[in-house]
C-alpha cells in the first residue's frame, strides 16, 4: 500500500503553504522562488464583444484587449514554469 504525505491538517478553515510574498516557494524539485509578481502584466480586463462581421462571430474586440489577452498568458505562463508547475 502507498504512503502519501499530507501539507494540511485538516483544518476546516484550510491550509496556507506559505506566509508572505517573501517566502520562497517550489514544486517538483525546482529551485524555489519567491512569489512571481510581474510589473508589466496587463492591467485591463478581456471583454468579448459580438463581432460587426457576421451575427454568429464572437472575438477580441480591440487590439488592446488581444495584446492584454498575450500579456496575461505570459505572465501566467513564465510564473507556472519558474515555479516548476509546467516545463
Amino acid at each position: 500500500m502507498a504512503e502519501y504525505n499530507y501539507v494540511g491538517d485538516g483544518s476546516p478553515d484550510g491550509t496556507i503553504v506559505v506566509r508572505v510574498a517573501t517566502e520562497k516557494l517550489g514544486f517538483y524539485g525546482t529551485t524555489p522562488i519567491v512569489r512571481y509578481a510581474d510589473a508589466q502584466a496587463a492591467s485591463t480586463y478581456i471583454t468579448l464583444k459580438q463581432s460587426t462581421a457576421t451575427a454568429s462571430t464572437v472575438g477580441l474586440n480591440t487590439e488592446a484587449a488581444m495584446s492584454s489577452l498575450v500579456k496575461q498568458v505570459s505572465c501566467i505562463t513564465v510564473a507556472m514554469r519558474n515555479l516548476g508547475l509546467i516545463t
